[in-house]
């Protein structure tokens, strides 16, 4: 592997405030969060530089199966009629 080329990554927690979920995972944001960044305090006990997120796999709709069904129904037919084809 070339030295000087790959990005510095290290531990993160990710935090998804709709979920209230916490994420510990690696991630190259560790080298762009300053010293004063907001940290918390994990189940290890390290603290841990924080980044919200809007969406996560806690509170992400097609994984929680909380997602609305669109109805399609009908769109074909309103095409076809629009554009002469049936």
């Amino acid at each position: 592997m070339k030295q000087g080329i790959h990005p510095v990554s290290g531990p993160v927690v990710f935090r998804d405030r709709s979920a209230d979920k916490l994420f510990l995972m690696r991630s190259t944001l560790v080298e762009r969060l300053a010293d004063d960044h907001e940290r918390v305090t994990w189940e290890n006990g390290e603290t841990y530089p924080v980044v919200d997120v809007d969406v996560s796999s806690a509170s992400h709709p097609f994984w929680t199966g909380r997602g609305r069904v669109v109805d399609t129904e009908g769109r074909v037919e309103r095409f076809k009629r629009r554009y002469g084809r049936g």
